[in-house]
């Protein structure tokens, strides 16, 4: 994504931009900054949707979802469970995602 299209990771976003549904895999790359997860795959790296700083949330859909690994671009993690706001926060001096 390029940066000049950051608006679709902004935290204010309207009904013509819904949230996206991610299905959970070792590498995901949001577009929005709501994304739906589905699946049972550990993630351990995100892609970054900009080139500086950014913030994403994500929602685990999956009644068992399975916890991010820190063997990507993960430094720190949290433990998801279903239908519960998680929110990550990437570091581009560190190329890392904080969890909470």
């Amino acid at each position: 994504m390029p940066d000049l299209e950051f608006q679709f990771v902004s935290t204010v976003g309207n009904n013509q931009l819904p949230p996206r549904t991610i299905a959970s895999a070792a590498t995901i790359a949001p577009t929005t900054y709501l994304s739906m997860i589905s699946g049972t795959v550990a993630i351990a790296t995100i892609t970054p949707p900009v080139t500086g700083w950014c913030q994403l949330a994500f929602v685990f859909t999956t009644t068992t979802p399975v916890a991010f690994t820190t063997t990507g671009n993960i430094a720190v993690v949290s433990t998801p469970a279903q239908n519960v706001l998680q929110i990550g926060v990437f570091n581009p001096l560190t190329n890392k995602w904080y969890f909470r």
